[in-house]
């Protein structure tokens, strides 16, 4: 009896948090936002998916993996009522001061759906929150942000014994990796090496999986770089060893 009732519980209870996802729902009209200077505000679309009225709060938070920094930007509008089938668009806002002026800075730019109350009180719901990043670029870069991920510089390196991966990004630019893995291939062998979003000036050392036949200044790195319109650009690069 009581598993009966338990298992009727759980099972309102999945259907009820299905319905809330499924009738919400906030997209954004990019996976990026690129903050260009001298520009001293940029913008993104919000839109509401779902046929229900929702509220939209929107914030900026500094990149957890990098020095900690104030949040120089504002968004407005920061809390905004969003009707169904609707859009809003949300202007970012920076204050012309604080960033360095010699390379790009990262943030996260939180887009948070908040449902209306539920009439029913027994209504599980859920506020979904959306986290884009928010690239900082000063003025008068040298190169470009499109060359940057051509431009890292890969080489084997011996790390606890064991022949590593290192890579150094010397662009002014941050490089982000599609799916968090390069590639290694020497002919028909293949290994594979961990890669997350690297900084400007930033160097970093990762193990490599698989054959050992890549282990060798012969070997050439391929990856998959996310370029600032969320699209995908194949880059394939040798060691400099």
């Amino acid at each position: 009896m009581k598993a009966s009732l338990l298992t009727r519980l759980a099972l309102t209870s999945a259907m009820t948090l299905f319905a809330s996802m499924a009738s919400a729902g906030i997209t954004l009209d990019g996976t990026r936002v690129v903050f260009a200077a001298p520009a001293k505000e940029t913008s993104v679309v919000v839109r509401n998916q779902g046929s229900n009225d929702i509220m939209v709060q929107s914030w900026v938070e500094p990149d957890s993996s990098g020095p900690a920094t104030d949040v120089p930007f504002a968004i407005t509008p920061p809390l905004v009522r969003l009707g169904g089938s609707k859009q809003q668009t949300l202007r970012i806002l920076y204050q012309g001061q604080g960033l360095p002026t010699d390379k790009e800075s990262v943030f996260w730019l939180a887009v948070q759906e908040i449902p209306q109350k539920a009439k029913d009180q027994n209504t599980l719901q859920i506020a979904i929150r959306q986290r884009i990043k928010l690239f900082y670029r000063p003025a008068n870069l040298p190169d470009t942000a499109a060359n940057a991920a051509k431009n890292l510089q890969w080489k084997l390196v011996e790390q606890g014994g064991k022949t590593a991966l290192s890579v150094t990004n010397p662009s002014a630019y941050h490089v982000s990796f599609s799916g968090s893995t390069v590639k290694l291939r020497n002919g028909a062998d293949t290994g594979s090496a961990t890669a997350e979003m690297l900084a400007p000036g930033a160097t970093r050392v990762v193990a490599i999986k698989g054959s050992a036949g890549v282990r060798s200044g012969a070997a050439t790195v391929e990856f998959d770089s996310i370029n600032d319109y969320g699209g995908l650009d194949r880059i394939t690069s040798k060691l400099s060893n």
